[in-house]
């Protein structure tokens, strides 16, 4: 398996990023640590995650992503060498003053983070969503104190427009400060305009490494979802039900006819045209079961031709 530099970091990666979002959500402990260990063994070798993960399930509380993915390291000696952790910091833990991206939150949520994943250091922390409230100077001061201490390894941006990155970027060599080394945006075939519009022109001239979330949309891109009856009992069927209109259906067609040609499924198509972007680096995609993961190498050895990219990029 090809693996892939992470813009400047240093860190090499394979070509897709799990998706922790799902661990103490949709999947519970065991079935994590079966994915994470499949996870593993295909040649995968980088997890994402975050503090507030997954605070939105009912009697969840945060944390939970991290804590399931640490009991997984340490249940599992030596895979800690063998894997690269990302998590974000700045969501709203639902506690006075735990969001954002100050100086004392960082500083406090570092601490949490590293005692959770029951590890010495995050090789890659990332600030979760903008904060107007923080200058980024006192954010990038934070981060740096944090990579002098060895807490972190490299440091990333999450759901930041191209403004806002430039304006980090000025911090940064304005105050003699380290600067964004990744970006984290919303992007698939579906929603396209946020990351194209600006910040992959931004991405690729500043070297950045890219790690896109909502790969699969919501896993409307699977095709498994193709009316609104097809929601019903899902978990995830409010974040879907927006895909379900005449756009979203001649992507699934023309998802359809590519996967047909190739003998592969529309969820492995969609990541292969992902990963083929200019500026992409590995996007991030979530599995609940084996067959899923299986379906990731499918996808990393899936080679679309130009004919196809063309027919799939110029769905209007």
């Amino acid at each position: 398996m090809e693996f892939r530099a992470l813009g400047l970091t240093g860190l090499q990666i394979a070509p897709i990023v799990f998706g922790g979002n799902v661990f103490g959500w949709t999947v519970d402990e065991k079935t994590s640590f079966d994915l994470l260990d499949q996870f593993v063994d295909l040649g995968f070798n980088a997890i994402d995650t975050a503090d507030v993960y997954s605070i939105w399930a009912e009697g969840n509380k945060g944390g939970e992503s991290e804590t399931i993915i640490g009991r997984w390291l340490n249940a599992n000696p030596g895979k800690r060498e063998k894997v690269l952790i990302f998590t974000k910091v700045g969501g709203d833990m639902k506690k006075e003053g735990h969001k954002g991206l100050s100086c004392r939150w960082i500083t406090e949520a570092v601490e949490d983070s590293l005692r959770r994943l029951q590890v010495d250091y995050i090789d890659l922390y990332q600030s979760h969503w903008p904060d107007p409230e923080t200058p980024h100077e006192e954010t990038l001061g934070a981060y740096q104190r944090l990579l002098e201490a060895g807490k972190i390894r490299a440091i990333g941006a999450s759901n930041y427009d191209a403004g806002l990155l430039t304006a980090a970027f000025e911090a940064s060599r304005t105050h003699g400060l380290p600067a964004y080394q990744t970006l984290q945006p919303e992007y698939n075939l579906y929603d396209r305009e946020g990351y194209e519009s600006g910040p992959r022109e931004l991405a690729i001239r500043e070297n950045l490494g890219v790690i896109p979330y909502y790969s699969l949309a919501s896993g409307f891109l699977t095709g498994k979802y193709r009316a609104e009856g097809d929601l019903t009992g899902r978990k995830r069927g409010t974040a879907v039900g927006k895909y379900l209109n005449d756009h979203g259906f001649r992507i699934i067609d023309a998802l359809d006819k590519v996967a047909l040609e190739h003998d592969a499924k529309p969820a492995e198509v969609a990541l292969a045209w992902l990963m083929a972007q200019d500026g992409v680096t590995a996007p991030i995609a979530s599995a609940t079961s084996r067959e899923q993961l299986a379906s990731f190498a499918k996808a990393v050895e899936l080679k679309l031709s130009v004919a196809d990219t063309d027919l799939l990029t110029g769905v209007a």
